[in-house]
C-alpha cells in the first residue's frame, strides 16, 4: 500500500489567488478548545487584526470535531464561528481538512461564509505554485493512523457516525482523544511527511514548494528543486510556548511570523 502511494499523483484542489491579492496567510494545528483560552485569544487577536487578502486554514483548526450540529450545543465553538464570521466578512477564509475536524461539514462553512479547501490544494499567486497539504496523508510510516484514516474517511462509516447521538459522538471522540494521547506519550519518534510521496505530490503539481502542518514539527527542508514547509503548531497555554503564520506574497516571498509581528501589533 505504501508503495502505491507513493507513486500515486494526488487530485488536486486548486486555487488561484485574484490579482489584487498581495498577502496570503497559512495557519494550521491550532488544536482549538475550551481547556486553551490564551490559544484562543492569540487566534481571536490575529484573525481580528491580521493584513492578509487571505487566510487559509490548512486543518486540525479544532481540537475535534463531532458534526456541525453539536455548534448550537456549545458556547465555545459558538465563539469561534463568530471569529471566522467576522474575519470573512473582510476577506477570503478557506478551511482545509485536517485529521482531527475532518468531519467539518458545509453547514459550518456556509454559517461562517468559508470556502472549501481539497487536500491537497494547488495555489496559484501571481507565478507562483504552491502545494497545500494538512500532511497526515503523507505520514505513511504511522501504519495505524493511516489504517484509521482510510477507515473514517470512507463516505459510509461518516455517515453512520453523523447518525449517532450527539452524546455518543462526543464519548466516542472522547475515548478516541484518550487512546491518541496515549500513543503520543509513549512512541519515542513521531512519523513525518515521506520524502518520496512529498516529492511526487510536488512533482504531480509541478509546484515550487510544499506547504503543510499536521507534525508539529515546524521547519524548512529542501525538496528536490523546491522547498518543503512545516507550519507551526500553536500552544500557549503550554511550554513550549509558539504560534506562527506563513505569510506569502504577491512576488513569491513566504516569510515565518510571530503572532505578533503577523498581526501588526
Amino acid at each position: 500500500m505504501s508503495a502505491e502511494l507513493r507513486n500515486t499523483a494526488p487530485t488536486l484542489g486548486r486555487l488561484t489567488a485574484p490579482a489584487a491579492w498581495q498577502t496570503v496567510d497559512l495557519i494550521s494545528d491550532l488544536h482549538l478548545q475550551a481547556s486553551e483560552p490564551a490559544t484562543f485569544e492569540a487566534w481571536r487577536h490575529y484573525m481580528a487584526h491580521t493584513p492578509a487578502d487571505a487566510v487559509l486554514l490548512l486543518g486540525d483548526v479544532f481540537e475535534v470535531w463531532v458534526g456541525d450540529d453539536a455548534v448550537a450545543h456549545d458556547a465555545f465553538l459558538q465563539s469561534c464561528a463568530d471569529v471566522l464570521r467576522q474575519t470573512a466578512r473582510r476577506g477570503y477564509v478557506a478551511f482545509m481538512p485536517g485529521n482531527r475536524d475532518f468531519l467539518v461539514g458545509p453547514d459550518f462553512l456556509s454559517a461562517c461564509s468559508m470556502h472549501a479547501l481539497a487536500d491537497p490544494t494547488l495555489l496559484e499567486m501571481g507565478t507562483s505554485r504552491i502545494l497545500l497539504t494538512h500532511g497526515d496523508a503523507l505520514c505513511l510510516d504511522d501504519n495505524d493512523y493511516q489504517a484509521f484514516r482510510r477507515k473514517v474517511r470512507q463516505p459510509s462509516w461518516q455517515r453512520e457516525f453523523l447518525a449517532k447521538p450527539l452524546d455518543e459522538r462526543l464519548a466516542l471522540a472522547h475515548a478516541m482523544r484518550a487512546q491518541s494521547e496515549l500513543k503520543m506519550r509513549t512512541d519515542t519518534v513521531y512519523a513525518d511527511a515521506d520524502t518520496a510521496m512529498a516529492l511526487n505530490w510536488l512533482g504531480s503539481a509541478a509546484a515550487s514548494a510544499l506547504v503543510h502542518g499536521h507534525t508539529h514539527q515546524p521547519a524548512d527542508h529542501a525538496l528536490g528543486t523546491g522547498v518543503r514547509y512545516v507550519l507551526s503548531d500553536w500552544s500557549l497555554d503550554h511550554e513550549p510556548r509558539r504560534a506562527e503564520v506563513m505569510r506569502l506574497d504577491a512576488s513569491g516571498g513566504m516569510r515565518r511570523l510571530s503572532i505578533t509581528n503577523a498581526t501588526g501589533s
